[in-house]
């Protein structure tokens, strides 16, 4: 009797196995049928159709569907209704979107697609380097990534400094998705042992001109050169500088363009009111200080021209107490410091924010009422960034340029 008891067991343990496998056959049969699906409603999409409006109407895999519903993600922007579906093709993209037009997610989505439907694993090494100006904008991508990307099984990391160049090296190899900044990068490709992009299905750069005006033109030109030939291309850039075009020369495959801006002339949101004050020198500090304190309810950003700058006022006005929580952001700040910063300035309803350039572009903080230029911008271009901080998406934002007599008439006539 005894002997038949263990046999029994035996039996019963090999029909639970058989059982198992049988369940895990199925489920990746069910997979590769989704996948089949998905591959063909990709094929029938056109990729130049206005019809689309929601994402829901995209033909995306699950995990991301489920990624976007679960981050409140519903209506397509312009640029991502125009920028997804050539994504989703495989296409190269030279993007030209305004700040704040939505076009993180319209080269996330397609990343995670691209991954996703070529059944990346672990094994499978780096699929995906996204390159971003500023250690601020690539942490600002990855939480997005993060979120959208939630219900899907890629890793992902974050390459920006900050931490020693043994410790991120050790992450990398088994990274699925990069977001870096362009000079720690190149660090890693031309230092770190057994790394290799050999595999890269996807390089996107974004706020490409920025990328550019940083001074990264080689090491971005380097970095190319490491890649392989046969990857997907996606370039974001508010604008379109010569130095841009050369960089897409170098990079892209017969791109499709983008473009959204909502007609030529208007580089600056629809929603958005513009208005200067002459001041002279002696006066400005006095009109800036009025100004916050007449507007204590609200969310500012005051851009000045330098760290000193920041510093000088910020402390200033700390003593003068105006009745409005103050935070001031400059490059020479520790990184974890400009975060916390960052996260600080993001969550508060009243704040007023003194920050120098690092701010002006890519950084969406929600909800800004009033950019201040208490300091003119050095060109049109860094103008169009400033107050591209407020009246983001749908909501509305004013922005003031204080002007010193002397600068009023030519900078109003570039402006105009």
């Amino acid at each position: 009797m005894a002997t038949r008891a263990p046999a029994r067991q035996q039996k019963a343990q090999k029909a639970q196995k058989q059982g198992k496998t049988e369940i895990r056959q199925q489920k990746r049969k069910r997979d590769q049928e989704d996948l089949q699906k998905l591959e063909a409603a990709v094929a029938d999409l056109d990729p130049k159709s206005t019809e689309l409006k929601t994402f829901a109407e995209l033909p995306l895999s699950q995990p991301t569907t489920s990624g976007l519903k679960a981050s409140h993600f519903q209506t397509l922007t312009d640029v991502q209704q125009r920028a997804i579906p050539l994504g989703l093709k495989h296409s190269d993209i030279l993007g030209a979107a305004k700040t704040g037009s939505g076009k993180t997610l319209a080269f996330l989505v397609p990343v995670l697609e691209r991954l996703y439907r070529a059944q990346w694993t672990e094994f499978d090494g780096l699929g995906a380097l996204i390159i971003s100006p500023t250690r601020e904008l690539a942490v600002q991508i990855f939480e997005v990534l993060r979120k959208i990307g939630r219900y899907h099984a890629f890793s992902a990391g974050l390459v920006i400094g900050g931490k020693s160049l043994k410790e991120e090296a050790e992450r990398l190899s088994r990274m699925n998705i990069l977001v870096c900044t362009p000079g720690r990068m190149l660090q890693h490709l031309d230092q770190t042992a057994g790394f290799d992009a050999d595999n890269l299905q996807v390089l996107v750069l974004d706020e490409a001109d920025r990328i550019m005006d940083m001074g990264f033109q080689s090491a971005v030109d380097a970095l190319v050169e490491h890649l392989p030939k046969t990857r997907q291309t996606l370039m974001f850039s508010a604008t379109q500088s010569k130095k841009v075009s050369d960089l897409a020369r170098l990079s892209l495959k017969d791109p499709e363009y983008v473009s959204v801006h909502q007609d030529a002339t208007s580089a600056t949101p629809t929603n958005l009111q513009q208005h200067y004050i002459t001041t002279p020198l002696p006066d400005k500090l006095d009109t800036l200080y009025g100004f916050i304190k007449s507007n204590l309810k609200s969310k500012i950003i005051v851009f000045l021209s330098s760290g000193k700058q920041v510093r000088f006022v910020y402390e200033s006005f700390r003593h003068l107490q105006p009745g409005i929580p103050l935070l001031h952001l400059h490059g020479r700040q520790k990184q974890v410091a400009r975060l916390e910063i960052t996260s600080r300035f993001t969550a508060a309803k009243q704040s007023c924010l003194f920050a120098t350039d690092v701010v002006a572009r890519g950084i969406d903080f929600p909800a800004v009422d009033w950019v201040i230029q208490a300091d003119c911008p050095e060109d049109v271009d860094t103008y169009i960034h400033r107050v591209g901080r407020t009246a983001r998406y749908q909501s509305n934002g004013r922005a003031v340029l204080f002007l010193d007599p002397s600068e009023e008439a030519g900078m109003i006539k570039r402006l105009e």
